[in-house]
């Protein structure tokens, strides 16, 4: 293996095109200076089209998991009830968040690499009126589910008046989000998925129905108080010290995604979606989600005749290759292939065939070529 070489593809942080590196290290602006307003200025109102929205998108400083617990803060007072949705380990923190806070937390589990069923959701909130907002996560990156977001704010508008708060962390920007159309009420997001950026940006849009429970809410907050993120944007500012880098570097990454086209971004994860999961099935490896469920940005893998972390030590010795392994109660039972963000078919060719030589040196009678060809037989398709 060549000194310094590394092929990233965890589900985050990802890696991060040039232009953006070159972006973020450009000379440093003061975060109060006519320059960073200028910036500012610029870019906000872009980020509208990602969360499918025509409401303000905040600019947080801090990893995804801050506007995370923002939502929470913000959205509900000590005591009120909150259902929270777990598909998996990112669903589990929100129920940790919110039972840190006070609420009275009711859980609805799915068996983790399922998606939640919609209908059990339904018959809940009919049953508990008293809700006052729904918690759930759109991609769970543990398990690799895309969670039916769009169905499940049908059914929350339909039987309740709960407000519903979404994580989007792990696939906004990578994948359809309606925001506004949907009846999403707190939709978050963070910079170091499909955004393309380093950690260290949270991202938060509120519905006006949000809004009205944020600026009647009693709960006390400072840094977390996201109504003084929507005063000083109005004024192209933040109310607290912004990572100025990052925000240069988003622009840039919004420059991408906008040459490239939101909709053909999508496309584009679709189809490495469809060329991992393609190129496993080929190799007889067992996938956690079934396809109705899979995420477009992460794919997990369950293998039954050898230990999942035993590959990622050999590829990640080998190959400078680093794939993502399970989490609580699946650490050690998976690994995990991110492929959203600055991703190509040509990188998932080059993974499965790195998964494919390093299935051999563990011992799997495979034939060689199986899985990117069948990898490749999607993307052809695609072309």
């Amino acid at each position: 293996m060549l000194p310094d070489y590394q092929l990233l593809r965890i589900p985050g942080p990802t890696p991060i095109p040039p232009s953006v590196q070159r972006a973020m290290s450009q000379p440093m602006v003061g975060h109060r200076s006519a320059s960073f307003q200028e910036l500012l200025s610029r870019v906000a109102p872009r980020l509208k089209p990602l969360f499918g929205t025509k409401q303000d998108v905040l600019i947080l400083t801090g990893s995804g998991t801050l506007a995370l617990e923002a939502a929470v803060v913000n959205a509900l007072d000590e005591g009120e009830a909150a259902l929270v949705l777990v598909t998996g380990a990112f669903g589990d923190r929100f129920r940790k968040m919110c039972q840190t806070y006070g609420l009275d937390t009711y859980v609805i589990e799915s068996e983790w690499g399922r998606a939640f069923d919609v209908e059990e959701v339904e018959n809940f909130l009919r049953q508990h009126p008293h809700i006052k907002a729904v918690f759930a996560t759109y991609c769970e990156t543990s398990t690799a589910v895309l969670n039916p977001i769009w169905e499940l704010a049908k059914v929350i508008q339909q039987n309740s008046d709960a407000l519903f708060i979404v994580d989007a962390v792990s696939c906004l920007g990578a994948v359809e989000t309606k925001m506004d159309e949907w009846g999403i009420d707190i939709l978050v997001t963070g910079s170091q998925k499909a955004l393309m950026l380093p950690a260290g940006l949270a991202f938060a849009a509120i519905s006006e129905k949000g809004w009205h429970k944020v600026q009647h809410n009693r709960r006390p907050r400072f840094y977390l108080d996201l109504s003084r993120y929507q005063q000083s944007l109005s004024d192209h500012a933040t109310p607290f010290t912004p990572a100025v880098s990052l925000v240069m570097g988003l622009e840039q990454a919004l420059n991408l995604i906008e040459e490239e086209g939101l909709e053909q971004v999508i496309k584009r994860h679709q189809v490495l979606k469809e060329m991992t999961r393609q190129a496993f099935k080929a190799l007889s490896l067992p996938l956690l989600t079934s396809d109705k469920d899979a995420s477009p940005t992460v794919t997990a893998v369950r293998p039954s005749q050898f230990k999942a972390d035993d590959l990622r030590s050999l590829l990640r010795k080998k190959f400078g290759l680093t794939l993502a392994g399970g989490q609580q109660k699946l650490k050690g039972e998976i690994f995990r292939v991110g492929h959203m963000g600055y991703c190509s078919p040509l990188d998932v060719l080059q993974t499965i065939a790195a998964i494919e030589v390093g299935l051999k040196q563990l011992g799997m009678e495979i034939k060689l070529g199986q899985g990117t060809q069948a990898a490749e037989e999607v993307l052809i398709h695609d072309l």
